[in-house]
């Protein structure tokens, strides 16, 4: 069974990130937990101490919370009646990252998936930077951020964009290769070229590439970098509706972002018109 954190500050746009996650995985058994983590003033350090003297602010919050959490179980519940399907919620009195970190470790969660409004998000509390706060903190489970707009359509592809500078072995790609087995998404890899910067093992890290996707179907196609990536796999992603989802893998050394000196996984979360899987490698 494969199990799925959904963090919510109750807004559309959370709730449209659980949407999808359902529908993606509608033929698949799988637990989906959904997360409401709340803070009491301005610090983590005054929420503990909120927590421990069960103040009287403490406890309205976590009323609101749990409360929050129930119409929402309800509404889904009502709106979906597969089988395959089990909702749970989790209420806790701390920062966001805390809450995801401990609950992906302590339930053996797979995938996180998250609500984005892109740019204009970033004065949200919850939706926008947060999101990037997860994928920059939480680097030991895949995560999925969803645009607000984004409406639901198959993955007729998946966009992974690589610079070829790792060879990967087959369990960091398993979180891609999942979704790519639910529909049957073909996986188009994206290597975009500079020819200034060439790297000796690129040819090998392709090869790797092409074993890790045989048996799913796939094309790699190489394209001369005019602009910043994050520019190229948008123009991509406008023209070729078939593409469905946008994925990378993010870490500390890419060569991707040396190359460019772009924060490039930041830029694709909040650029992206479609959803956007972030893998980490285990190092």
């Amino acid at each position: 069974m494969i199990k799925i954190i959904v963090p919510t500050d109750f807004s559309d746009n959370a709730y449209h990130a659980l949407r999808y996650a359902i529908y993606l995985f509608e033929k698949e058994e799988c637990t989906f937990y959904i997360l409401n983590a709340f803070q009491i003033g301005t610090s983590n350090l005054e929420t503990i101490r909120n927590k421990k003297r069960n103040t009287r602010l403490y406890k309205i919050t976590k009323e609101a919370s749990e409360k929050g959490l129930m119409e929402t179980l309800s509404t889904v519940r009502i709106e979906n009646d597969n089988p395959k399907h089990i909702f749970k919620t989790i209420s806790i009195a701390d920062s966001l990252v805390n809450v995801i970190g401990k609950s992906v470790l302590d339930l053996d969660i797979y995938y996180i998936f998250m609500g984005t409004k892109g740019a204009s998000g970033l004065k949200s509390v919850f939706l926008g930077s947060n999101t990037v706060k997860i994928i920059s903190k939480i680097d030991f489970c895949p995560i999925v951020a969803v645009p607000a707009d984004y409406s639901f359509d198959i993955p007729d592809e998946i966009l992974f964009a690589t610079g070829f500078e790792h060879i990967y072995d087959k369990y960091e790609l398993h979180p891609m290769l999942v979704l790519s087995k639910l529909w049957n998404s073909k996986i188009r890899v994206l290597h975009l070229v500079d020819e200034e910067k060439k790297v000796a093992h690129k040819e090998t890290a392709k090869k790797v590439i092409e074993k890790r996707l045989q048996h799913v179907p796939y094309e790699i196609i190489e394209i001369e970098k005019k602009n910043k990536v994050s520019t190229e796999i948008a123009k991509l992603v406008e023209q070729n509706e078939d593409i469905g989802m946008v994925a990378m893998i993010d870490y500390w050394h890419s060569f991707i972002q040396k190359l460019t000196r772009e924060q490039v996984v930041k830029n694709v979360a909040f650029s992206t018109k479609v959803p956007f899987l972030v893998m980490h490698l285990l190092e």
